[in-house]
């Protein structure tokens, strides 16, 4: 089975993102890519963000941030699971 992806922009690091791709990549259940520029800059000006799957997930402090990546985690695993029993019950 695939990990989910969440992949960071580096020059969003000066919010504190780094913080939570560090702790992301200690573990082993998400795959976490940085990359020099996301393509979203206004977001990536604005505020922390990162992409969970190629979905923006963004919040205005990095706590708050930390936190919508897990339930964005969360929601993506239980969207998984219920396809893979659709796909199952067929």
């Amino acid at each position: 089975m695939l990990k989910p992806m969440v992949e960071f922009c580096a020059s969003n690091m000066h919010h504190g993102t780094d913080d939570i791709m560090n702790r992301l990549e200690l573990g082993d259940d998400v795959e976490v890519m940085e990359y020099g520029c996301l393509g979203n800059c206004g977001e990536c000006y604005l505020r922390p963000f990162a992409l969970v799957d190629g979905t923006i997930v963004a919040a205005d402090t990095v706590q708050e941030l930390d936190e919508a990546i897990k339930q964005a985690l969360i929601a993506q695993k239980a969207d998984r699971e219920a396809l893979d029993k659709l796909l199952d019950d067929l």
